[in-house]
């Protein structure tokens, strides 16, 4: 019958396989409701994040829809993940399909499979889950039997590279509109499924919140570039241009509420809360700040109960005050005053995962530190010179770095993290190598405030990737040869000087990942043959460096492309014009693209661009396009401020 476990076939696997823990599933404040919780106009989801349970299971994008959807009577809501080789292996020979570690009910037997996309590395396992649970690759191949396949994250914001192989993307936040979807779902059923499967998502279409790539055509030029991306006449009523959602008043959501603890080990061993999302900073090659625009801020009323309820819910000792750039929180200050008065002398500990440099100080990493427990701190200076931070907008001098770094060496922290893209925008060998001279002098910075001789610097590196809803997104990208080249030097400049390079750690990726990754964040449905072929030839978890293959990716690519007439580079390192369609155009991030375009000429004329929740708007037209504001503190005030 639909909806039956399976683990009585799964269980004899598990002493077979690594890990076993992460199949088994019953973590704290996880939950199985009964299949026919609201009888046959039940709405069944199955959310995935596409890659190992210790990564998928802290996520909290997954975590908070998991909840939302689970406290509606007449929904249902269970988690699966990708499914390490040799358990694929296993379930393959034996006949088991993809399950869910709620209830370990077959995926293909709920109504909607939802799959969150952080990075586009997570591709390739989403074909593996499709293929185990019985669900045709191809959309156009899907029944009425078929669950509808949703994409969403951050990498769904260009859903063309895998349009043939999903139904439907979801962009921007996903709390009122998967919501919104089980609505028209639940109508759908009790009506009795009106026209089957195409109607259903005719219907999603035309709510204007969900993109179906069936119900698009795409016309090309003789040159390879994109003609026109436009509805398909044949089905009036589907918009030209699908919206980004926006939440705006994030007190209002407070998930999760009963934060998941994991059985198995797990990428954070931390209980976290999101203080504010979105963020207006500009840094020009985040894609993260632009989608997520504007800024919206948890009270400190919102934030201080969330802590309680969570840490009273999970039994963790660690709290997370996530955002993307969490001290830039208006209400920092006060905040981790209250949390630290409230947890003096508890084994609670605070941190933040992401600080901005000129917005660490001393009095801010006394308060986290308060209890004697110090977590890492991660700095993101993300280019090694002042003039290449001036391309990327990241307004931070050496000496803010300095100072902040000073700050920390003499609060008592003995290791620092610095983390550095290569590959930027107009970037030379010598901006690279400014980064082995800041390393120093924060070595020496350290030393001098801290008398002590223990201090450490490590230096992570990251190769740039180009994406889609940024200022970036006509930039070329470095080839692999170049940027391992270029880092090759930098290796060697921080090892050449004794008086430092023993006390500098240096982490860094090679190139090849970064070319894969970048063919993916800016292609169109022509690279779904690439991501099909690739997968097929045995890729699985490309996100980890013991499985992935550039070779493989490469060989599959050049195979795949060369009837088109294009190729790898043509995606990755070839530069965009002004007049050139976008694969992404059709999706509306509320980011003007004029906008983005002048903010891409600002950056190769080295200009900067203010922070525009204390300027006047600098009209990059999310706020009046998606009918939002700028919500920040302070917390007393009856109303947030607008801005």
């Amino acid at each position: 019958m639909p909806g039956e476990s399976i683990f009585a076939v799964l269980e004899p696997l598990l002493e077979r396989v690594s890990k076993p823990i992460q199949y088994v599933g019953g973590e704290l404040n996880s939950q199985v409701k009964p299949w026919e919780v609201a009888g046959d106009a039940t709405v069944r989801w199955a959310l995935m994040y596409p890659d190992a349970y210790e990564v998928g299971v802290p996520n909290q994008g997954v975590m908070i829809l998991y909840e939302v959807l689970n406290e509606r009577p007449d929904a249902l809501a269970e988690r699966t993940y990708a499914v390490w080789p040799d358990m694929e292996s296993l379930m393959r020979e034996h006949g088991v399909p993809q399950f869910t570690v709620d209830g370990h009910r077959p995926v293909k037997d709920f109504d909607l499979f939802g799959m969150s996309f952080s990075t586009e590395l997570g591709y390739t396992n989403m074909l593996t889950a499709l293929d185990l649970a019985g669900i045709p690759l191809h959309a156009r191949d899907r029944g009425d039997e078929d669950p509808i396949v949703i994409a969403g994250g951050h990498a769904a914001f260009n859903p063309e590279t895998i349009g043939d192989f999903i139904d439907a993307a979801i962009v921007g936040d996903g709390e009122e509109a998967v919501l919104a979807v089980t609505d028209l779902v639940g109508a759908w059923k009790r009506e009795g499924r009106p026209g089957g499967r195409s109607e259903l998502l005719l219907a999603l279409a035309r709510s204007g919140g969900v993109y179906v790539p069936q119900f698009y055509e795409v016309s090309y030029l003789s040159d390879g570039r994109i003609q026109r991306i436009a509805p398909d006449p044949a089905y009036p009523g589907v918009p030209w241009r699908v919206a980004k959602h926006t939440v705006m008043n994030l007190d209002a959501w407070p998930y999760p509420k009963q934060p998941l603890v994991p059985l198995a080990e797990s990428v954070h061993e931390r209980m976290s809360v999101e203080i504010f999302r979105g963020c207006t900073r500009g840094c020009r090659f985040c894609q993260a700040g632009m989608i997520t625009r504007p800024v919206r801020e948890r009270s400190l009323t919102g934030i201080t109960e969330m802590v309680e309820r969570g840490l009273a819910a999970t039994g963790f000792e660690e709290v997370g005050l996530l955002s993307l750039s969490s001290a830039d929180h208006s209400e920092i200050a006060p905040l981790t005053t209250a949390l630290a008065d409230r947890y003096e002398g508890s084994q609670v500990g605070l941190s933040l995962p992401s600080t901005r440099v000129d917005a660490f100080n001393i009095d801010l990493a006394n308060e986290l530190t308060r209890n004697g427990r110090r977590s890492g701190l991660t700095f993101a200076p993300e280019g090694g010179s002042e003039r290449i931070r001036r391309v990327i907008n990241k307004m931070v001098s050496e000496e803010d770095l300095i100072r902040t770094v000073a700050a920390a060496y003499g609060a008592g922290w003995r290791q620092v993290k610095l983390y550095f893209m290569c590959g930027l925008p107009t970037e030379t060998d010598e901006d690279v190598l400014q980064i082995a001279e800041l390393a120093k002098r924060v070595i020496e910075t350290g030393r001098q405030v801290s008398g002590r001789r223990d201090i450490r610097c490590t230096v992570s590196i990251g190769g740039f990737v180009p994406k889609a809803h940024t200022p970036f997104q006509w930039a070329a990208q470095l080839s692999a040869e170049q940027t391992d080249a270029r880092l090759a030097k930098l290796r060697d400049a921080i090892r050449a000087d004794r008086r430092y390079g023993s006390s500098i750690g240096f982490r860094y990726h090679d190139g090849k990942p970064g070319i894969v990754e970048g063919l993916l964040s800016r292609g169109d449905r022509r690279v779904g043959r690439v991501i099909e072929a690739v997968w097929r030839a045995g890729a699985r978890f490309d996100g980890w460096s013991e499985h992935f293959s550039y070779e493989r990716w490469m060989a599959c690519a050049a195979e795949a492309l060369t009837p088109y007439g294009i190729d790898v580079d043509w995606y990755t390192t070839r530069e965009r014009g002004e007049d050139e369609v976008l694969p992404w155009d059709h999706i509306d991030s509320g980011l003007d693209k004029e906008w983005l375009w002048q903010d891409w000429l600002d950056a190769l004329d080295e200009t900067e661009v203010e922070d525009c929740r204390w300027t006047p708007c600098f009209d990059c037209g999310v706020c009046p396009q998606m009918g939002t504001h700028i919500e920040i503190g302070p917390t007393v005030l009856p109303v947030p401020t607008v801005r």
